[in-house]
């Protein structure tokens, strides 16, 4: 059976440790993010996403520069965010920012819209945080009136309202390819299917398999309001490494470090090594051998009906070279793997 399915790669930017172990500086690691998503187009990878955060541990907070500097250097790989924090953002500027990126890569721009799973952008840009829901419902039904790159007409609570505005510059081959970022809500995830936009499940955590009544709800929803059935993705965490046991090793200290830092700003106890391996085992974290991690993404993706599957290759202070590494053979081992054995099913 021919199954047709996207295999993107994706970063938080964190500020990884050099060979002495000390962090690498913001720019460093942000001239890494660009080497590692040239290697990504090299060995084929379908998309490279970029996420946004304002915060010490992350070194992107512009995600479109980052993505506007791979785009001169690769050919044929998407680029988009991972997620755009529109809640703390101009929808105008978002979608302007996103044409241009269109433009310079030739076609390959998409974004993936999200209220972001932090909130150090709120206040950075004068947001109130009681707002939180209001300003994403609002800015997201904004920028959904600019993708069909005509005169615009809105009006709401929490921006000053157009009449008749045109947004340049406009998408070559509209409309830009828009997703919206699901964490885990149903109201989410039918308002996706409302305005007709692909929807992006960010699975961090438990058996990939809950989120299923995510995916049916979606295609239900589409359905009942009319709407043509978009691609529905998944983002989960991971690291691939020569055997199981390497990959583990290799990952569990900086992903530990990275996991008791956020777990204390939200009040969870620090991981244990137990934790980990239950995760890697039957939850969402994609770590081990090729076969091992290609075994599980392509059970996760027939069980959810995804037509993309996002891993996220960082991990805190993870090495550039072991990110480098884990790149090459999750696109030359893992992705093959992974499409024979849904062609097989």
């Amino acid at each position: 059976m021919s199954v047709t399915i996207e295999f993107g790669l994706d970063t938080f930017g964190d500020v990884t440790h050099g060979a002495d172990g000390k962090p690498l500086s913001y720019a460093q690691v942000i001239r890494n993010i660009v080497e590692e998503a040239v290697l990504a187009d090299s060995i084929g990878i379908d998309f490279f996403g970029v996420g946004e955060h304002h915060r010490e541990d992350f070194a992107v907070s512009s995600p479109e520069m980052v993505l506007a500097t791979i785009a001169g250097r690769t050919q044929r790989i998407r680029l988009g965010s991972a997620v755009t924090v529109l809640s703390s953002d101009e929808p105008v500027r978002v979608f302007q920012r996103f044409a241009t990126l269109d433009a310079t890569s030739n076609g390959r721009a998409e974004v993936i819209l999200g209220r972001g799973s932090f909130t150090e952008s709120f206040p950075l840009f004068g947001f109130e945080l009681d707002q939180y829901q209001q300003l994403f419902e609002e800015k997201l039904d904004l920028f959904t009136k600019l993708l069909p790159q005509q005169p615009v007409t809105w009006n709401g609570m929490t921006r000053a309202a157009l009449k008749d505005q045109r947004v340049f510059p406009t998408v070559e081959k509209p409309p830009l390819r828009t997703w919206i970022g699901v964490g885990g809500s149903p109201e989410s995830v039918v308002r996706a299917a409302r305005y007709g936009l692909p929807l992006m499940l960010a699975i961090i955590g438990g058996d990939p398999r809950r989120f299923a009544p995510y995916a049916d709800l979606y295609r239900e929803a589409c359905t009942k309001l009319g709407q043509q059935l978009r691609e529905i993705g998944m983002h989960s965490p991971g690291y691939v490494a020569e055997t199981d046991e390497r990959a583990r090793e290799e990952l569990w200290p900086d992903y530990k470090v990275m996991r008791d830092r956020i777990g204390a700003e939200r009040g969870w106890p620090p991981m244990t090594r137990a934790e980990f391996d239950q995760e890697a085992d039957r939850g969402s974290l994609y770590v081990g051998s090729p076969e091992t991690v290609a075994r599980k993404i392509a059970a996760s993706v027939k069980a959810l009906g995804v037509q993309r599957f996002q891993l996220k290759y960082s991990a805190g202070g993870l090495s550039h070279e072991k990110l480098m590494r884990g790149i090459e053979l999750y696109g030359t081992k893992v992705v093959p793997m992974v499409r024979e054995l849904l062609a097989a099913t």
